[in-house]
């Protein structure tokens, strides 16, 4: 729920889920999952998990069976540090999943400009300073993610990694190619 759905009752429909703000990237090119859970700060285990069972899923590339490779976007590794930052703040997987859900829905105009808030128990997006104050005021919020700064941490973390593009096969599918080949 949004801060303004929260204030006036109604919903908040904006454009599109992080197109504002982010850096312009290719998205037919994308990093394995080792490189996205490292610049997430999780676990690969937790990556799989989160895949699994459709919390986020890589855009890029899907797993498409043994041996193949999930190619991450920018914007998946941004939704899953977010991820991250909500659950060691103690916010549910449960309430995690609908805050994505709810943020997939709504879009954001301007994601550099953007605070996730949370009572401990909702999570709120918040697209001005207003609604930050105004949610505060009404003594509902408790912390606040500032989605702009998340954003150039996963920029720099990913500034040494090499991109990869989805035709690439990795070493090991290269290796089976020319065993059967």
């Amino acid at each position: 729920m949004t801060a303004r759905e929260a204030a006036e009752g109604e919903p908040f429909v904006a454009e599109l889920l992080f197109t504002d703000g982010l850096p312009a990237m290719d998205d037919e090119v994308g990093y394995r999952g080792a490189v996205a859970a490292r610049a997430a700060g999780i676990t690969y285990r937790q990556l799989d998990y989160w895949a699994r069972t459709e919390l986020v899923e890589p855009t890029v590339r899907g797993a498409s069976g043994s041996g193949s490779q999930r190619l991450y976007g920018f914007r998946d590794i941004l939704v899953l540090k977010l991820v991250k930052r909500l659950l060691d703040t103690g916010i549910s997987l449960q309430q995690i999943r609908t805050a994505v859900e709810q943020l997939r829905a709504a879009g954001i105009r301007d994601l550099a400009g953007t605070t996730l808030m949370s009572d401990g128990a909702s999570v709120y997006l918040c697209t001005s300073n207003d609604e930050v104050i105004d949610l505060v005021s009404r003594g509902q919020g408790v912390f606040g993610i500032a989605v702009g700064k998340v954003l150039r941490e996963v920029e720099s973390e990913l500034v040494d990694f090499d991109a990869q593009a989805p035709e690439t096969m990795d070493e090991l599918a290269a290796r089976r190619a020319a065993r059967s080949a």
